[in-house]
């Protein structure tokens, strides 16, 4: 769809290609909005011809239900609670990965790339690190 509609309905993810953009209501029933916007470092929306799936999870720590869960296939995979050490090494990894693949990093003297560049010097997944992170 071109915009996310001003009002969601619980059960349907809305999918916004042109601004990247993808939106639905918290999976637990809170109601909260959900936004996940698509990027390399942050979501990925992928779509089958007939099903679509979200990677990675969907941590929404912030809002008060603290609700955790996969949507792959067009179904809810529920996922363990994390303490918050979990959740604050997450975030840092995270925000390390966006400083990595976009160069806004700049410790240690090192030169950031331009705005908007990879680094080719990011860590590379294994096949099996790709392979298990696209089975669940």
């Amino acid at each position: 769809m071109e915009f996310i509609p001003e009002k969601l309905e619980d059960g349907i993810v809305y999918a916004c290609i042109p601004y990247a953009t993808v939106a639905h209501k918290c999976c637990c029933g809170c109601g909260t909005e959900v936004v996940t916007p698509l990027s390399p470092t942050d979501w990925k929306l992928i779509f089958d011809g007939e099903t679509i799936s979200l990677d990675p999870s969907i941590g929404n720590w912030s809002f008060t239900c603290k609700s955790h869960y996969w949507i792959r296939r067009n179904k809810v995979k529920w996922a363990a609670r994390w303490s918050q050490e979990e959740i604050e090494a997450v975030r840092s990894h995270e925000r390390l990965a966006k400083e990595s693949y976009y160069g806004t990093g700049k410790k240690n003297g090192a030169r950031a790339d331009e705005p908007g560049q990879r680094r080719d010097d990011r860590p590379k997944r294994r096949f099996w690190q790709r392979l298990w992170s696209w089975w669940l």
